[in-house]
Order: C-alpha cells, then sequence, then structure tokens
C-alpha cells in the first residue's frame, strides 16, 4: 500500500451519522469491460481500492450489479476488515442481463435479494447507505417510487440499512421518498455540462441533505468544452480536475465520487480537486452549463 498521506480536498460532510469525506470514490470501473465480469487487471483493481483508504477517502460508492458483484467482491478482498471511518454506499433496484443492459429490479422480492447479496459480498452485517435506483439507462422517468422505498424502508427497519437514498430520480420522487423515509443522499447525473438539478441541489442543500453527481466528470464521453480547457489551461491544471474542483465549489452538500481503475488518476482525483477557483473562472465555467 501508498504511504501516501494526502487529504481529499473539500472536508466532509454527514450522511445522517456517518462522516465521510466529501471526495469519494466511485467503484464502478473496476468490473470488467461494459461493466461486466472481472477487470482484467485483478491486482491493479485491489491497490486502487488499497489507495483510496491510504488517501484518506472514506466514500467508496458501489452497487451489487457491477460485474454483477464483482466490484463489492473486490472491495471486500481489498479492504475487509473495514476501517471504521471507511463507509461503503450501494445501490439496489438494477440488475444487469446478458446483452449488459440493466434493468429494472425493484419488486419488494428483487429488493431484498439485492439487500441480502450485497451484504454477503461485501462481508457485512448492514450496510452504511443503500440509494434506490429509479428510472432507467437513459434517465430518470416519472412516477410514484411507493411500493420499491417502502421496501427498502422496511429493510432499514429490520436492521439491515442505516441510512437511505434515491438515485436517478425525479425531483418529485425525492420528495415523495421524504415522505415514506428520510433520506441521506441523492444520485444523479450532474456535471459542468449537464446542470438540471441546479435547484434541487439547492433545495437539498438547505435540507442537509447531500447530492452525489455520477458521471461528474461526464462519464462515458468525457467532458468537452473551450471554456473548460482555457480555465484549465490559465490555472496550469487538468480539464478534469477543473470540473471537480467547480462542483465542490458548487454546493457545500455535493459529494464526489469520480471512478477510475488507475491508481495515478486516483491520486490526481483525489488531490486535483482542491484547485482554488476565482470569481472570473466560476462565472466561466458557468456559462457551459445546460440549465
Amino acid at each position: 500500500m501508498s504511504e501516501t498521506t494526502t487529504t481529499p480536498p473539500g472536508g466532509t460532510w454527514s450522511l445522517g451519522d456517518l462522516t465521510v469525506t466529501r471526495v469519494g470514490y466511485g467503484a464502478m470501473q473496476l468490473a470488467g469491460p461494459g461493466v461486466m465480469g472481472p477487470p482484467a487487471d485483478r491486482d491493479a483493481a485491489l491497490a486502487v481500492l488499497r489507495e483510496t483508504t491510504a488517501l484518506g477517502i472514506t466514500h467508496i460508492d458501489t452497487a451489487g450489479a457491477y460485474g454483477p458483484r464483482v466490484t463489492n467482491q473486490l472491495i471486500r478482498e481489498a479492504l475487509h476488515p473495514y476501517p471504521a471511518s471507511l463507509h461503503i454506499v450501494t445501490k439496489v433496484g438494477a440488475v444487469r442481463d446478458e446483452q449488459g443492459g440493466w434493468p429494472p429490479a425493484r419488486r419488494p422480492e428483487e429488493l431484498v435479494r439485492a439487500v441480502h447479496e450485497n451484504l454477503d459480498d461485501l462481508g457485512l452485517d448492514t450496510l452504511d447507505v443503500v440509494n434506490l435506483r429509479l428510472g432507467d439507462a437513459s434517465g430518470p422517468r416519472p412516477g410514484s417510487l411507493a411500493e420499491p422505498f417502502e421496501t427498502v424502508a422496511e429493510l432499514q427497519q429490520q436492521g439491515l440499512i442505516r441510512h437511505l437514498g434515491v438515485s436517478n430520480a425525479t425531483p418529485e420522487q425525492v420528495t415523495e421518498a421524504q415522505t415514506i423515509a428520510p433520506i441521506v443522499c441523492v444520485q444523479n447525473m450532474y456535471n459542468l455540462a449537464h446542470r438540471q438539478d441546479d435547484e434541487l441541489i439547492d433545495e437539498l442543500a438547505a435540507r442537509d441533505v447531500a447530492y452525489v453527481p455520477f458521471f461528474p466528470l461526464g462519464g462515458f464521453t468525457p467532458l468537452q468544452s473551450t471554456a473548460l480547457s482555457t480555465v484549465a489551461t490559465r490555472l496550469n491544471s487538468t480539464p478534469m480536475s477543473v470540473a471537480l474542483s467547480w462542483l465542490l465549489t458548487r454546493s457545500p452538500n455535493i459529494l464526489l465520487i469520480p471512478g477510475t481503475s488507475s491508481v495515478t488518476h486516483l491520486r490526481e482525483n483525489a488531490t486535483g480537486a482542491g484547485l482554488t477557483l476565482s470569481e472570473a473562472d466560476l462565472s466561466e465555467l458557468d456559462k457551459i452549463g445546460d440549465r
């Protein structure tokens, strides 16, 4: 394991009674191509996970659908028994099909099975945070989440889950979830170029609920912007670091979970997000979004 003692920028945030670093790590890319099957280099994947704790990261995001079940098993192999400071956030509500799709799996029996599989694969008795994944691969979809969210809330009451969240959700679904049980986070697609959740982020911040953008760097199609590149050049940094720093600056309730299968990139993400952006930088970057 690296002897690095770097502390991620951005400070910490409380997910209920759990304190996590605002710069976390998303484990999706540790699985094989298309987030299916084992990694091409298992030792490299384990090294990335071990480096997260060496860097002081205390928030790892995963899901049983990654692999499927591959990333959770890698996390257990690399880090179990877990440091007391480390908190793992997982998702239920989707599975994988043979074509690599992400069909929904939100019937009560499917959610119960998914929670138990997460517990088994991670080697835990209780999951720190479980996000209910809604919508589909193309984004959020309207409709009530009552039945599936009531199911995960019941599993929480049974002591299998500490805290709940929702993922890929509309603002209306976030509001509905909060009428059923408290949530500590919302995980939606959001980045410099996709700003559709601006109002939701501010509403959640006022209620001390975290917002966790997935695809913070554009996902499978990296962010491309002349303005982003210009700011990065001016700061002698990279577009990736600028995009992450902008998210940390955007609102104190935003938590980052950039993913990578490279120790080098993990270190760059963990430290690069600490750039100081001036008002002029922020003004230039804000023009990119599609609000």
